[in-house]
């Protein structure tokens, strides 16, 4: 039986990227959270590190649910890119995105904007955070990256 490598892209090794586009609806966030629990088995992750992933996933797939939409159709895609040192999370949709400055980050009252709080709870989950427009300029895109312990 001969062993089968996927082929990299741009450096990147297509093997350890899985990506999952879900209906922006609150009962379909379930299953990126299973996809990231897959993931901790192809490298396994402390419980702890997993529940606080599950938590910054959920709240990014939410404010895409939640806000992007108006409630009408549309899709979330998720990716998790896994290198051997971090877990590299995208949520991306194509609705009526939010100004990224000020998400999750307290006013001069100490007030989080509405939806502040999912974003300031991936802010102290993450290492990383970038929030921006969607592909070509549409919707909203958060990224997160997890460093992960040897």
């Amino acid at each position: 039986m001969s062993e089968q490598r996927a082929t990299p892209i741009d450096g990147v090794d297509a093997g350890r990227t899985v990506r999952l586009t879900i209906p922006a609806r609150p009962e379909y966030i379930t299953l990126s959270r299973l996809a990231l629990a897959g993931l901790s088995r192809v490298r396994p992750l402390p419980d702890e590190t997993l529940a606080d992933l599950k938590l910054a996933l959920t709240e990014a797939c939410s404010n895409s649910v939640r806000h992007a939409y108006d409630g009408g159709e549309g899709h979330v895609a998720i990716s998790f890119e896994l290198r051997e040192d971090r877990l590299i999370v995208e949520v991306a949709d194509d609705g009526t995105g939010f100004e990224p400055e000020t998400a999750g980050k307290a006013d001069d009252d100490g007030e989080l904007s509405e939806g502040g709080l999912g974003i300031a709870i991936i802010r102290s989950i993450a290492d990383d955070v970038e929030i921006g427009a969607g592909e070509g300029g549409r919707g909203s895109r958060l990224r997160f990256v997890k460093v992960l312990d040897g």
